[in-house]
């Protein structure tokens, strides 16, 4: 399988003072707002970290999804949260908190399917950052 996703930004003004838009092709973001003030502080908007921690956690559950199918498990819910870590101008750690409720399987088995979820998704793959999992049954 062979495909390629699109996204666009645009940026007006100065890195401290200018504004910028992001628009995926589907169209979910679309002129969605970012600026310093929401990277680097707490304005309303989006910016490139949350956006990296929300494919990361996307592609992650994705993927356990598969992995526990072919296993011969079929998740109820897997819930993962992503936490991106900026520091000193590079994204240096990401953390997924996984929890999943998944009926007939042990914890053991969870976590060693997780790992490898974690270690074979095209994000993580993609990624130079530390990547952590936490993951729990529920």
């Amino acid at each position: 399988m062979k495909f390629t996703r699109k996204a666009n930004a645009q940026w007006f003004g100065g890195g401290k003072d200018g504004k910028g838009q992001v628009t995926t092709a589907s169209t979910v973001l679309n002129k969605t707002q970012y600026s310093f003030k929401t990277r680097f502080e707490d304005g309303v908007g989006t910016n490139p970290e949350e956006l990296v921690g929300a494919a990361h956690a996307g592609c992650f559950a994705m993927k356990l999804s598969f992995l526990l199918g072919d296993a011969g498990f079929t998740p109820d819910e897997l819930n993962v949260d992503a936490s991106v870590l900026f520091e000193d101008g590079n994204v240096t750690e990401i953390t997924l908190d996984l929890k999943g409720k998944v009926t007939g399987i042990g914890k053991d088995k969870f976590s060693e399917i997780a790992e490898e979820a974690k270690k074979t998704c095209p994000i993580s793959q993609l990624l130079k950052a530390k990547i952590n999992l936490n993951a729990s049954l529920v």
